[in-house]
């Protein structure tokens, strides 16, 4: 009896072993034959912003790469949440990827119990983009440089109204850190995003909103508002003659939303692999980059490693912005 109990649990554990040593060789084929199916890039934001249009110029590329049907899947909602909250539960074989954008490493320190988390639940793919903000202001305001600017509202505080896109959005931790680096007192608004905050910054209800380049040029160049500086270290192609807010006295101030494809933590790394490859040659294209370009989107790329290194980074710059604003989670 205890030799045979023995010999089934010596099987049992040669049997474990084999599936061992066969799971590589599993993956590595599963890898080679794909996608045999479509793939679902989940935008967890309305259509027409940066990461929406990122995914749909890409995602055509990547479906004559590819062979199969690329399908943009809008998930708008708490946050940029709920559509990440679905692709981190996502079944990690490939078929359903990601792109998220400035407020995923943000939102881990202004909600309590997201149910993911920005670095454990997910598998970075590729670094796509930057997009720099811009501080727009209504342009009846008598200043012209943002050091003017800030003078202006430290003598008209009532006055001194800063749109946001709301919770957890780039805009707002950019509008936290230049209320904290200008010593000035202002009111921040939050708003639904842009198209929701533009109608009253056009009307002088708000002095200043801190708005992507993608979704401000227009009314930057249409003299709706007046571009006093960018966010970024460096300037803007977009707006090459819009000298940055460090340039104007906040020293280390650089603030943009950036982003880019992730799938659910577990997908094999051959997968993560081949769609980085895929991805980063899509984004070589010239009219890939003209597309994207001239919607303000700065065009990234690099390997999986990196863009993990970046997401750390934010985290822990956004993590001291927060704390410093001292904004409590919801």
């Amino acid at each position: 009896m205890h030799t045979t109990s023995t010999r089934l649990k010596g099987l049992a554990h040669t049997a474990v072993l084999a599936l061992l040593a066969a799971a590589p060789q599993l993956a590595s084929a599963q890898a080679a034959a794909y996608p045999t199916r479509a793939i679902k890039i989940i935008v967890p934001a309305p259509p027409g912003g940066a990461i929406d249009t990122i995914a749909r110029v890409v995602g055509d590329k990547l479906a004559t790469s590819l062979g199969q049907a690329v399908i943009v899947d809008n998930r708008p909602g708490a946050s940029n949440n709920l559509g990440t909250d679905v692709l981190a539960k996502a079944p990690p074989d490939g078929y359903t990827i990601g792109i998220v954008g400035g407020s995923h490493n943000i939102n881990k320190y202004l909600f309590k119990n997201l149910g993911w988390d920005p670095e454990k639940s997910f598998e970075p793919i590729v670094y796509t983009h930057e997009v720099p903000l811009v501080f727009a202001m209504y342009p009846q305001i008598p200043a012209k440089t943002l050091p003017e600017f800030i003078a202006w509202m430290k003598a008209n505080p009532e006055q001194a109204k800063i749109a946001t896109s709301g919770r957890g959005s780039a805009q707002e931790m950019a509008a936290e850190m230049f209320r904290m680096a200008s010593g000035a007192q202002m009111l921040l608004v939050p708003y639904k995003g842009s198209s929701a905050a533009h109608p009253d910054l056009l009307a002088g209800r708000t002095a200043l909103y801190i708005d992507t380049i993608s979704a401000i040029q227009a009314q930057v160049k249409g003299g709706n508002v007046r571009a006093i500086a960018v966010s970024t270290r460096k300037r803007t192609a977009a707006l090459p003659d819009v000298p940055t807010a460090e340039e104007q006295g906040l020293k280390g101030y650089d603030a943009n939303t950036n982003g880019g494809f992730l799938a659910p933590a577990g997908t094999p790394k051959a997968i993560v692999a081949r769609l980085n490859a895929e991805i980063n040659a899509a984004l070589k294209l010239p009219d890939v980059r003209a597309k994207l370009e001239a919607a303000g989107i700065e065009i990234q790329g690099g390997t999986p490693q990196e863009y993990a290194a970046l997401i750390k980074s934010d985290l822990l710059k956004w993590g001291k912005v927060v704390k410093e604003a001292g904004i409590q989670p919801e």
